[in-house]
């Protein structure tokens, strides 16, 4: 089944040696330091390591929150230039609008496209459904949990169709049992949809779950220290995560991060 979800023969982001420096007060801070990646289109690649170590760094500069000071960072071949409708981003904050209905949430940026109104519904009640909150569509953030809080961003994002689909660490205060439903949705969503995924996590089992490539990250200055192919077939199920493969390479993954951790408290 994976096979009918990507195509990976052409490269989707193509990361070249991008440096980035935070000047401050006391100091400068190097965030990344000669980083290259190339991602390839419909690819999941998760990104892991130590906290500081630039993860989130790099999305910003993969969504044009942020710019480098060194390197090139090209989607499609192009430069980026600064945030674009082709890069949706879903944060760990929910960054909803509190005085929006979920619908509204969603179909917020459709009308910022100037799309017809019956469109704008169709695009938003498919999207709606497809993160199971169809029997809210009239809800106020404060009347949902923070799973469906989640589940609303994601579709908000995945609703503007976006080519390349940027997850910073979006399960993350979410407790263990609606976590490990939203993981499981977004790979049934990320099938269907078949969009390129960046996901940062401090979760190994999630990276492992979720990825095709996972990423590690060194200690600050953050460099990418090792690429992990997750060779497991899709879907993944619970069934894969209790798994020895998948034990195997959750140990391998988290002994590389472990030991960034202790370097980086020497």
């Amino acid at each position: 089944m994976a096979g009918n979800t990507e195509n990976l023969d052409a490269v989707k982001v193509d990361i070249q040696n991008v440096r980035r420096v935070f000047h401050g007060s006391s100091g400068d801070v190097v965030a990344l330091d000669g980083v290259s990646l190339q991602m390839r289109e419909n690819e999941f690649v998760c990104v892991v390591g130590p906290s500081g170590c630039g993860k989130t760094t790099l999305l910003n500069i993969l969504s044009g929150l942020d710019k480098q000071d060194e390197g090139v960072v090209m989607v499609d071949g192009k430069e980026i230039r600064g945030p674009s409708a082709e890069r949706g981003v879903v944060f760990q904050q929910y960054a909803l609008f509190p005085w929006l209905t979920v619908r509204k949430n969603v179909e917020f940026g459709l009308k910022n496209k100037k799309l017809p109104k019956d469109e704008i519904k169709r695009i938003s009640d498919h999207y709606i459904n497809m993160v199971g909150l169809s029997d809210f569509a009239s809800s106020f953030p404060k009347e949902l949990s923070g799973g469906m809080k989640q589940r609303v961003a994601i579709a908000r994002a995945y609703a503007m169709n976006p080519s390349l689909l940027l997850l910073d660490e979006p399960f993350g205060a979410l407790d263990a049992q609606t976590r490990t439903q939203l993981q499981l949705d977004l790979i049934t969503t990320w099938m269907s949809e078949r969009k390129t995924c960046f996901f940062i996590t401090h979760d190994v089992d999630e990276a492992v779950l979720l990825s095709r490539r996972v990423v590690v990250m060194s200690a600050r200055p953050g460099r990418i220290k090792k690429i992990v192919d997750i060779d497991l077939p899709y879907p993944r199920t619970q069934e894969i995560r209790m798994s020895r493969e998948f034990a195997e390479l959750r140990n391998i993954i988290w002994a590389e991060v472990y030991n960034e951790y202790l370097a980086q408290k020497q």
